[in-house]
């Protein structure tokens, strides 16, 4: 038997180990580690070479089924726009892309949705993907479980009672994302889709014209592209035709961006 001493300090050691919280602070750090605030960034390179994503940023998405770029090895490119709210521009974005014949994906928040169902209504009848950008577009590391399940989830219900299809594709909210919200957002069914071009066109009272919008795009095209477009800027809208036919006179074409999701999910749109 063990002796009254062996047992008086394996007795202490727990004691010490639960009164100063060692073995709770290991499973704290464990999730801090996990929830860490991630913003995601890339380099833009010159001579259309693929942009440099942050270190190890592009193995962490693809343990989780996320994506930033397409293929690499193919000049193909990707168009997908943010629609936090509506600032006019979109029906000629989507004039622009149906006469063109071009399939993006548009990302939308709760508000998007409940002011404007005459435009994401035709965005699937034109045979657009609508995206995921939550309903309030928080920063997801900063939710917990249930709060960052309602943000996604939620929207997706209420697009779905609309009209009848579910959400695939995932934008986080503000580029801010960690290892926890990339898991936990899989599991609910989602591919993080992120980007390997944007520019800072997201400012109304900055309006430079659709040359600059042009020139900017033209610059850094690359293989696999996924470039995220502000459809709340004039810019953008008046510049996406030069920008379509422009990729294409310099060889690109022009992708569905279905292709972008994993090889299991294919097919579930």
């Amino acid at each position: 038997m063990p002796s009254r001493i062996f047992i008086s300090a394996l007795f202490f050691v727990v004691f010490f180990m639960i009164f100063t919280g060692c073995g709770l602070q290991t499973a704290y750090n464990n999730l801090s580690d996990t929830n860490k605030l991630l913003r995601w960034g890339i380099s833009r390179r010159e001579n259309n070479r693929t942009p440099a994503a942050d270190p190890g940023a592009p193995k962490l998405l693809s343990m989780y089924g996320a994506a930033y770029i397409g293929d690499t090895t193919a000049k193909k490119i990707y168009f997908t726009f943010d629609e936090g709210y509506e600032n006019g521009y979109t029906p000629k974005i989507l004039d622009t892309l149906r006469d063109n014949g071009v399939r993006a994906v548009f990302f939308i928040t709760g508000p998007y949705l409940k002011g404007h169902q005459d435009l994401v209504r035709r965005m699937i009848e034109e045979g657009h993907i609508i995206g995921n950008h939550t309903i309030h577009h928080p920063s997801l590391p900063e939710l917990d479980d249930s709060q960052l399940e309602e943000e996604v989830l939620g929207l997706d219900r209420a697009f779905y009672e609309k009209f009848g299809i579910h959400m695939n594709f995932l934008r986080p909210p503000k580029g801010e994302y960690s290892e926890r919200s990339l898991a936990l957002t899989q599991k609910l069914g989602y591919c993080n889709l992120f980007w390997s071009f944007a520019y800072e066109d997201w400012y109304r009272d900055r309006i430079r014209g659709p040359g600059y919008a042009y020139d900017i795009v033209m610059r850094n095209l690359h293989n696999g592209a996924v470039i995220l477009l502000h459809a709340v800027s004039k810019d953008n809208a008046e510049g996406l035709d030069m920008i379509i036919k422009g990729a294409a006179k310099r060889g690109y074409t022009i992708g569905d961006p279905i292709e972008l999701l994993p090889a299991e999910k294919v097919g579930m749109e």
